[in-house]
């Protein structure tokens, strides 16, 4: 079973700027971690740090309980890593790409090529003959995402990892990431909510270098109720025939002709009451919350990082 670790770990950069600042948290076993936080919190700072792209001011980050400071060969050795945007050799094709990090690991040849027909199928890769060059962007991806899963590792960092994907793409990899933490470790970055709330099993929400927030996903949404919910009719209603629900709402606003935005005080008996109603003016096609729970947890917790002296 793989385990990653930071204690009291601190990045400071030039002219006193903490990238990081006192992180702490370990998680052993199996399992998906998302790390979330806007732009500069200090999210891939850590992974830098914790693969030992980075030397830390102070504290330390452990890998399978190795240190990539002492032992950058070791700590690696069972962990698959995507961090920032690597471009793979352009000239070379897929094949040779996945070949030689196969190599790298220490896989035998027959080795190789079994994890390149395993990692082919997993992210449905372009055939192996092609140049890297000559794919899109989110077929790039999916190569990086193939060479951090060759040897099978135990670990696996992914910074962004449905960054440049298209929809479709997006939604194999999510289902990818949700199989393998099954029996993998994961640690996940990323920007889309979705992604995280489908995911994760629990949450790291990162601020201006510090950690704000360590839950699991279940627990961070079970304690916020969404106050907003999306009804859409099988057929276009006009706001008179909404009447119904302004006892029940606090704001009703338009949407599209068939989809109506409802406030509301959040609670289940509210909801039932809502869905009722809306039910009782027209056939309802949808009836959902008009945001991720997850992400008005991780808004509230910014916004009380943001606000405090």
């Amino acid at each position: 079973m793989g385990s990653f670790a930071v204690e009291g770990l601190t990045k400071e950069f030039r002219g006193g700027a903490f990238a990081l600042r006192d992180a702490s948290f370990r998680y052993d076993g199996t399992g998906a971690i998302g790390c979330l936080g806007p732009n500069g919190a200090g999210k891939t700072t850590t992974l830098k740090l914790l693969v030992g792209l980075l030397r830390p001011t102070r504290g330390h980050a452990f890998l399978n309980d190795v240190d990539p400071m002492r032992d950058r060969k070791a700590a690696l050795w069972d962990v698959g890593a995507v961090i920032e945007t690597p471009e793979p050799y352009p000239t070379l094709a897929i094949y040779d790409t996945l070949r030689t990090v196969g190599q790298t690991r220490g896989l035998s040849v027959d080795g190789i090529d079994q994890e390149i027909d395993r990692c082919h199928e997993l992210l449905d890769l372009p055939p192996l003959g092609r140049r890297v060059g000559a794919l899109s962007k989110g077929q790039r991806q999916r190569v990086v995402l193939a060479s951090a899963l060759m040897g099978d590792p135990s670990v696996l960092l992914l910074d962004e990892p449905t960054s440049g994907l298209d929809p479709a793409e997006r939604v194999l990899v999510r289902g990818l990431l949700g199989r393998l933490k099954r029996d993998h470790l994961l640690f996940i970055s990323s920007h889309q909510m979705l992604e995280v709330t489908e995911v994760c099993d629990e949450v790291i929400v990162l601020h201006r270098g510090q950690v704000l927030l360590k839950d699991r996903v279940d627990r961070v949404t079970g304690r916020l109720r969404s106050r907003e919910l999306v009804v859409e009719f099988d057929r276009p209603v006009d706001a008179a025939a909404l009447a119904p629900l302004a006892a029940l709402t606090s704001g009703i606003v338009p949407v599209a002709e068939r989809r109506w935005r409802l406030r509301f005080g959040g609670d289940d008996a509210a909801r039932v009451q809502l869905l009722a109603a809306c039910q009782a003016i027209a056939p309802v096609v949808q009836f959902a919350n008009a945001t991720l729970v997850l992400e008005e947890a991780y808004l509230d917790v910014i916004a009380s990082a943001t606000a405090a002296p």
